[in-house]
């Protein structure tokens, strides 16, 4: 049997060095600043969801500071012992799973190991990825060597839950925040990706696999590994559509007009299509949330109005759309029948954004009535 060697995308597109990082612009330069003016500190904590290049930036680092010569933020391709800690075979980077390593005798283990020096590089880094799974017996056990580690030993750590981590941990390391990823720059990189493969994607397909990756890289590799895999070497709009249940774009906004207008038997008759289609209706209330509070921005921007959905609408209006909406989300995840909570959390927005709240309409009569010219021995009400 010939062994083809295929590798999915979101590990062939790994970043290899930290130019290739994308969307974490300040954690990146930081850590340069922090390589070239030899401030290199004893333990890091990288926090962030999913797949937005915590463990990546962890192994560059890692990779940058082991480097043949001495730390260096850009080390060579062709050194053997970077390229040995991207693929994790280095005996000085060691990657160890918190979720199946999360009791105190690994640890003890693990601080007996790192009083050895490092063997091939200048440091001894451990990178310990979803850390909050550890007992609180093992993080306290780590406390002893991140108070006082050898000069050799840096910590890495990668979590998706830093409320889970001892306040007496973090307080041990510098600790970076990575934030979901735009969908443009995920898009771009989709964009990059698609076209050294020689895959054939339109712009619209890409827009929709960036939109359903919530903000995650490989998420969206990975999303777009499967495409590729259902469709060939040409990817089209309607082919995400149908195989992920997601409102077209166009889909969304003429849901967002028929309730603003409210036009109830438009939104029933999208709701119909929706499930005719198999469509997702809480994707499609998450889309729809998305599409509102851009027309909420526009309208801020654009002095407190706007006629993005039909109607001239204000800004209140449009806030009480938004918050009706994410209202009616907790309902149509965890409700009975997702159709029918569907429709409700939509009647109810479009009833909501066309109420008057007491407050601003007796602002507004009070204002009015201060502009009525008072009759001759008659007062102002």
């Amino acid at each position: 049997m010939s062994n083809t060697g295929y590798q999915v995308i979101a590990r062939k597109w790994r970043p290899q060095k930290f130019d290739e990082i994308v969307g974490q612009d300040h954690v990146v330069r930081t850590l340069k600043n922090a390589i070239e003016q030899n401030r290199i500190a004893h333990a890091y904590l990288f926090v962030g969801p999913r797949g937005t290049g915590k463990t990546t930036t962890a192994r560059i680092f890692a990779k940058c500071l082991n480097c043949e010569g001495g730390a260096n933020v850009s080390p060579p391709e062709d050194s053997e012992i970077c390229k040995a800690i991207m693929n994790g075979s280095c005996m000085d980077v060691l990657e160890i799973d918190g979720a199946s390593n999360n009791g105190v005798e690994q640890v003890r283990d693990l601080r007996d190991d790192a009083q050895y020096a490092p063997s091939q590089g200048s440091y001894k880094i451990y990178i310990i990825d979803e850390v909050h799974m550890l007992s609180t017996a093992a993080f306290n056990a780590l406390l002893k060597i991140l108070e006082e580690p050898p000069p050799h030993v840096k910590f890495v750590f990668a979590t998706t839950e830093a409320h889970k981590v001892l306040p007496t941990i973090v307080s041990r390391c510098q600790r970076f925040d990575l934030k979901p990823i735009p969908e443009n720059l995920i898009k771009e990189r989709l964009a990059l990706i698609s076209e050294t493969e020689g895959i054939a994607a339109d712009d619209t397909a890409l827009a929709a696999i960036a939109r359903l990756a919530d903000g995650g890289m490989r998420d969206s590799q990975s999303i777009l590994d499967q495409m590729i895999a259902f469709c060939g070497k040409s990817i089209k709009e309607e082919d995400v559509l149908q195989v992920y249940g997601l409102a077209s774009s166009a889909q969304v906004t003429d849901l967002a007009k028929a309730v603003a207008a409210g036009a109830h038997d438009k939104i029933l008759e999208l709701v119909d299509s929706f499930d005719t289609t198999g469509r997702d209706f809480y994707r499609a209330l998450v889309d729809l949330q998305a599409y509102v509070r851009e027309v909420l921005l526009g309208a801020v921007r654009g002095g407190g109005k706007t006629t993005e959905l039909g109607p001239t609408m204000t800004t209140e209006a449009l806030t009480r759309m938004l918050d009706s909406l994410r209202q009616g989300e907790s309902g149509l995840k965890f409700g009975l029948n997702e159709k029918v909570n569907f429709e409700v959390a939509l009647l109810k927005a479009s009833e909501d954004c066309r109420a008057r709240a007491i407050d601003s309409l007796i602002r507004e009569l009070v204002g009015i009535a201060a502009t009525l010219p008072e009759s001759s021995g008659e007062k102002k009400n």
